[in-house]
């Protein structure tokens, strides 16, 4: 029953889950759209320029293939955004030895979901390990679960879900994947094996996760992606699909935690705005002068003019408590 498609359609979300396209398009801090953030579909007309909201319209019906996974997309626009966006994935064997360094240090164990080969072409793989996780003392899987991950400027989000190779397009099985996400739900499918504690402790498991992305395209890819772990792990665990309220509730969380954001400003991206300030000479002339964003002419991400971006801290309540995530940083002593 497991659906092996990579590019997921939007078509199929419309037709299949009522509600939840929309909810994965909205942007939770402006309460509007996702908007598109660049110009690679302007050709497509007025809805797909660079600050366009990408709708429900534009993105199904004859529409329904505009959005699809880099590795998916023509060379030409692949190079294009990798020069003008610095849009760069990586392999799938680079995000898994990455975090097995730190499942390293939090297990203090070495290969704990899986080992890296190195085959004789020099190609990279990994063997799972598919004996059940043990944990070390003082440490639970709970604990493992809601152990907060942020993956930054996050594109199709690889290192928090891996349903496919985003540099191969290689569809992953649920039991060889190896996000953030990915082993949080193994892990509670080893320790759960009834639906409701399991949709509980699951739930949890994304109100973890973070990300956040600048352009509209990859922020909705990595939006649908995660969405889709949780139908394939339902799926792989159940042998049957989740109820309608269980995606929708999942989908309502994932919108407020992978979120469109300028990472270099904490704000909506290209939201900072420059003023015009009418001034009077001596010969009461009028004269227009620009001012411009301070955080932008300083560079002090504390001055922006724009809209700072709100995300969701779940660990005040079950229904969360919005945060803007430049205050999360400047309660690191960030800037």
């Amino acid at each position: 029953m497991q659906n092996k498609v990579v590019d997921i359609a939007e078509n199929d979300i419309l037709t299949k889950y009522p509600k939840v396209l929309d909810i994965l398009l909205l942007d939770q801090t402006t309460k509007q759209n996702i908007f598109w953030a660049t110009n690679n579909y302007h050709y497509l007309g007025d809805s797909y320029q660079f600050t366009s909201s990408i709708t429900t319209e534009s993105v199904t019906g004859s529409n329904g293939k505009v959005i699809m996974p880099r590795v998916l997309k023509n060379k030409i626009l692949q190079k294009t955004r990798v020069k003008e966006m610095a849009e760069v994935y990586t392999p799938s064997w680079v995000c898994n030895e990455q975090i097995n360094s730190i499942d390293n240090a939090w297990f203090n164990k070495k290969d704990v979901f899986n080992k890296q080969i190195i085959l004789n072409n020099g190609s990279v793989i990994w063997k799972t390990n598919e004996k059940k996780i043990k944990f070390p003392k003082r440490k639970t899987w709970k604990k493992y679960v809601n152990n907060v991950r942020l993956e930054v400027a996050c594109g199709e989000a690889p290192y928090l879900t891996s349903r496919y190779d985003t540099t191969t397009g290689e569809y992953i099985p649920v039991n060889n994947r190896i996000g953030f996400l990915d082993r949080k739900l193994r892990i509670i499918s080893e320790n759960i094996k009834t639906k409701k504690p399991w949709l509980k402790y699951v739930e949890l498991a994304y109100k973890s996760i973070y990300g956040y992305e600048y352009h509209g395209d990859s922020l909705l890819l990595a939006r649908e992606s995660l969405l889709y772990t949780f139908i394939d792990n339902y799926i792989e665990k159940f042998n049957s699909e989740p109820k309608l309220q269980d995606i929708q509730k999942i989908a309502y969380i994932i919108s407020w935690n992978i979120w469109q954001m300028d990472g270099l400003k904490c704000v909506v991206p290209e939201s900072c705005i420059t003023n015009i300030k009418e001034e009077l000479d001596l010969f009461e002339n009028a004269t227009d002068s620009l001012i411009e964003c301070k955080g932008c002419k300083l560079n002090d991400n504390r001055l922006h003019n724009g809209v700072f971006c709100t995300t969701m801290d779940w660990t005040v309540n079950t229904e969360g408590q919005q945060i803007k995530f430049i205050d999360l940083i400047q309660q690191k002593g960030g800037r």
